[in-house]
């Protein structure tokens, strides 16, 4: 039987013992949701990077550049991080280099993993079918807010855990909460996130289209998987 554990935030995932282990990332609002809508629509990959000069060097080389800081658009950038940027008919077949205050940061500290995949609302079915068949220790990664807990990512750790829970072990007592999370809230998830913190900081950057997309669900069957640096379906 496997085990899931989940992670809240990128400064406790030291406590973590990855390696051999599937992580599923996940930044709801909205690298993640961002990422999966763009690989659902046609980009050919994305490659997540720490710094807005990592990013730039991509650029240099032909890639399309995306990112924020403090949820705002990096402003040289092509586009920031909202997930209908990355839906463009026009970035089909395109990669992105992308960074992000907290979802790339904890996809690159997810590398010593067996596997890196990035989970969102908008792919949940398809992430949960795709752990199923493999078969492997998971820990659910929330990335948080500036090393802080998030309500949101927290909510979806807890939707993935529960699809899994009658053939695994739920190891931790974080996984425990964050399934009683989203089991109290399931019915209304849209108006219990819009509470949160996050929420309230992107809705005065007047983005609360963003919102209810990043929280519905099972709008694109993939599973971004991370190679080489690069994330892809």
């Amino acid at each position: 039987m496997i085990n899931i554990e989940v992670c809240y935030s990128p400064e406790l995932i030291h406590l973590y013992e990855l390696e051999g282990k599937i992580v599923v990332v996940t930044d709801i609002l909205r690298a993640t949701s961002s990422m999966v809508a763009g690989l659902g629509s046609g980009v050919k990959s994305i490659v997540p990077v720490m710094e807005v000069a990592e990013c730039d060097e991509y650029g240099k080389q032909g890639f399309l550049t995306a990112g924020e800081r403090n949820g705002i658009k990096v402003p040289h950038f092509n586009f920031g991080n909202s997930p209908f940027d990355f839906m463009l008919p026009e970035n089909i077949g395109k990669s992105i280099a992308m960074t992000t205050t907290n979802g790339t940061r904890a996809i690159n500290k997810s590398k010593a993993a067996k596997q890196v995949i990035i989970g969102s609302f908008l792919n949940l079915n398809a992430t949960s079918a795709f752990l199923k068949e493999v078969s492997e220790d998971i820990v659910i990664f929330c990335a948080g807010w500036k090393g802080r807990f998030s309500m949101e990512d927290t909510l979806f750790a807890g939707a993935l855990a529960d699809s899994l829970k009658e053939n695994a072990n739920i190891a931790c007592d974080a996984a425990i909460g964050a399934i009683t999370l989203f089991k109290s809230h399931e019915k209304d998830l849209l108006n219990f996130v819009m509470q949160s913190n996050h929420a309230k900081r992107l809705g005065k950057l007047d983005v609360k289209k963003d919102i209810e997309f990043c929280m519905e669900q099972n709008k694109f069957n993939v599973v971004p998987i991370l190679n080489d640096n690069f994330l892809s379906v």
